[in-house]
């Protein structure tokens, strides 16, 4: 990888966007503004290195033009060991953040749970994940927002799905994907026995609209009225949206706003992620196999985590990695665990390339 071409292509992205974020088409367009300024935000670490890394480098070139002048012979030898070591060590940090980063991370995150196997007890769970992810966003300064949620009657969700709105959200839940599997002793359960569910997490990063174009007439729309909990609306007009995407036969469904035109656009905003999500695991599967990211994977048949209530404990199946903090991480506290996932992928990375 030539790190200096890859650092002079990073101050012109970085320029570009900026010069985008002042021209006067796009200043009042606050949904292109937050765009750019998300894309801006992602690439600063390494836009700042790249700067010095440039700036170092043309010193280096113009001490090697010095290099035969006699009298400059001392003041080489003192410079250039200093500058070098500056060039490696920035180096080393700028090859490290373009091999592990992920363009992705900076964006929202929209999340689906949904109940597996265990009945009533997969839906508990299901309910206790949502809580879960819903305290890590509050402890980490962002915001959640429920797009469509199917409620059963003992408190637990049949499937829920919400937005996560705020700095690297995708980056911070990405790792999520997958089965979790609880082992406890069901409420209902009156011998005592410890029963094992299950419950399925999506995680997909949020796509901008200029990311994915939906043609309208690939649509089939269609309006119902919502069921469950929830406000006026509910069962009284046919406010729900069923979107399905003809070409691909994906189907959407939003209940949980108050209006039609609320629903249709969360609706739309799922099915985006959706299809943008296809759309990077056709480039995926193109890559060479051995890029492939070791445990942010999106495969929902792929059990990645146990909870097991009786002994207290959390385990991670992909890095091998157990704790015995169980209920503190159902608080919210998951930086741990994310922690040592993103530490794992970096390193995976590092070492295939």
């Amino acid at each position: 990888m030539d790190i200096l071409s890859k650092a002079k292509d990073i101050i012109v992205e970085y320029d570009n966007i900026t010069e985008e974020m002042i021209h006067p088409d796009n200043v009042l367009n606050q949904e292109k503004m937050t765009a750019l300024s998300k894309k801006r935000s992602s690439i600063e670490k390494s836009y700042e290195l790249s700067k010095q890394f440039v700036v170092l480098n043309r010193e280096l070139s113009d001490l090697d033009e010095i290099s035969d002048e006699k009298e400059m012979e001392e003041l080489i030898k003192i410079e250039k060991p200093i500058l070098l070591k500056k060039i490696t060590d920035i180096e080393a940090q700028l090859t490290k953040i373009l091999i592990t980063s992920d363009p992705n991370d900076n964006k929202n995150a929209i999340i689906e749970i949904r109940a597996g196997t265990g009945g009533d007890e997969a839906a508990l769970f299901a309910a206790d994940l949502f809580r879960m992810y819903s305290k890590y966003a509050e402890k980490n300064g962002m915001s959640i927002k429920v797009m469509d949620m199917n409620e059963i009657g003992v408190g637990g969700l049949k499937s829920i799905i919400f937005n996560v709105q705020g700095e690297n959200s995708y980056g911070m839940y990405k790792y999520e994907g997958g089965v979790h599997r609880v082992q406890r002793i069901p409420k209902t359960e009156s011998g005592g026995r410890v029963h094992t569910s299950a419950a399925t997490v999506a995680v997909l990063p949020e796509a901008e609209q200029a990311e994915v174009d939906i043609n309208e007439s690939d649509l089939k729309i269609d309006t119902y009225r919502a069921s469950g909990a929830g406000g006026q609306h509910v069962n009284k007009t046919e406010s729900a949206i069923r979107i399905t995407h003809i070409p691909t036969g994906l189907v959407v469904t939003c209940q949980d706003e108050s209006s039609q035109h609320k629903n249709k656009a969360s609706a739309l905003k799922v099915l985006r992620a959706r299809l943008f999500a296809l759309e990077q695991e056709k480039i995926d599967q193109d890559r060479d196999k051995m890029r492939k990211s070791l445990v942010s994977t999106g495969d929902r048949s792929a059990k990645i985590r146990t909870y097991n209530f009786p002994q207290g404990r959390i385990t991670d199946h992909r890095i091998n990695y157990t704790a015995h903090n169980l209920q503190d991480t159902l608080e919210g506290n998951l930086d741990h665990m994310v922690e040592k996932l993103k530490l794992e992928e970096d390193n995976s990375k590092l070492n295939q390339s």
